[in-house]
């Protein structure tokens, strides 16, 4: 059976119709005009702003027949390409396509920010709460306790016996003055020994026996970790050499990992909780002592400080810490956190500027939390924004050179 030329035009025309729509798939984005496509590049009366390459949206050319750096040939681009007359540069997409495209759109509003932001952190040693236990004066170790470094110890604990030669003879010449029965040179002799490092006790001590005591136990100043331990028996000594170093547990260190785009709402003072897998039920309260002032690079980061109180050393160095850090929440204008596009050179939003277009707008965020965005700059109350498929439109903003709305411009 045959059919004459016509019908088969409109058969043809029929068939590619079908498949343009089913490969379409409701994909409106490429549509700038309005719900009807243009029926070609002989459109009269509109008005031919260049002709470019969709590819590379930012090349312009004046001649028709040219060929972009792409190889590709160039198409039109009309003054009224997608628009209603007045209204704003942007993607447009069919309202019946929206739910396909998984479009949700919200409005930015004034609201209460969470004042608490979340990080995570470790515990590590005070290191501002180390002794550093040294010898006073040159002599030789002549007795060890049974000490490694990790153990705990508590305030006075020996460490070593040290005998000492120049005390023993400082010692001989206090007693042989204090014989003299000259109660100034009883005093400069006993003050010599107080500079070499003797105790009160000590000094009392040798003044009621008579007898010197050349040999002396070194203790712990604090209770805490011993960190290194250089103390052997036999070992040979000179003066201010180190015999050990304690870290004392009464407080710890937090130090907290705060992303580098939150780290302007911390400061010193601020009051922090802290709660630890291995107390299950328990928080640890703080407060920030210092912000470091170097970022991590590969997190971009910035730590926190925090000071904990460690009774019983139940908090040990090493150990994984969920923090919340408080502040004062306030009032601000604020949008879905998966609102923001971040494209490491600018911060925009998608905003739904009404008959199905969309424009893609700089802005300024500010502080986080609780799934909100603060919004310092770019939007006004009312405005309306993508939340979610704002990816797909922003690249087809991208794809057809539609700018951005700049900072300043919100109604």
């Amino acid at each position: 059976m045959s059919m004459d030329v016509t019908t088969a035009a409109r058969w043809r025309a029929g068939i590619l119709a079908a498949v343009l729509i089913a490969g379409g798939g409701g994909y409106w984005l490429g549509q700038r005009g309005g719900p009807a496509a243009e029926a070609g590049s002989g459109q009269s009366g509109r008005k031919i702003l260049y002709y470019y390459d969709p590819m590379v949206p930012q090349e312009h050319y004046d001649n028709p027949g040219a060929l972009s750096s792409m190889g590709m040939k160039t198409q039109p681009k009309y003054a009224d390409d997608g628009a209603v007359a007045g209204a704003a540069p942007g993607v447009t997409i069919d309202p019946a396509a929206m739910q396909n495209l998984g479009v949700r759109i919200v409005p930015a509003q004034m609201g209460s920010l969470a004042g608490t932001l979340n990080v995570t952190g470790s515990i590590d040693f005070n290191q501002r709460d180390v002794a550093i236990i040294q010898a006073r004066s040159g002599g030789f170790v002549s007795r060890v306790y049974a000490r490694a470094p990790g153990d705990v110890i508590r305030a006075g604990a020996p460490i070593a016996d040290v005998q000492l030669p120049e005390w023993g003879g400082a010692q001989t010449e206090f007693l042989a003055v204090r014989r003299l029965g000259r109660p100034d040179l009883t005093a400069a002799a006993r003050q010599r020994l107080k500079l070499l490092g003797m105790s009160d006790g000590l000094i009392a001590s040798v003044e009621r026996s008579g007898r010197t005591n050349g040999t002396v136990t070194i203790t712990s100043p604090i209770s805490g970790v011993i960190q290194t331990l250089d103390a052997r028996a036999g070992v040979t000594l000179a003066q201010g050499e180190t015999l050990a170093q304690v870290t004392g547990t009464g407080t710890v260190w937090l130090n907290a990992a705060v992303p580098e785009a939150q780290a302007g709402g911390v400061r010193v003072g601020q009051n922090a909780s802290a709660s630890l897998t291995a107390f299950p039920g328990e928080t640890f309260g703080g407060r920030i002592i210092a912000i470091l002032p170097a970022a991590q690079a590969d997190s971009r980061t910035i730590t926190v400080r925090i000071e904990l109180s460690n009774r019983g050393g139940r908090l040990r160095p090493g150990m994984f810490a969920q923090v919340a850090l408080g502040g004062a929440g306030g009032i601000a204008l604020l949008v879905p956190s998966e609102a923001v596009i971040r494209t490491g050179t600018r911060t925009i939003v998608m905003l739904a500027t009404g008959n199905g277009r969309y424009q893609p707008a700089e802005v300024r965020t500010g502080r986080e939390g609780g799934g909100q965005t603060e919004i310092l700059e770019g939007l006004a109350v009312g405005e309306k924004v993508v939340a979610s498929g704002q990816f797909l439109l922003d690249s087809e903003a991208s794809l057809t050179g539609i700018p951005a709305r700049k900072l300043g411009s919100a109604k």
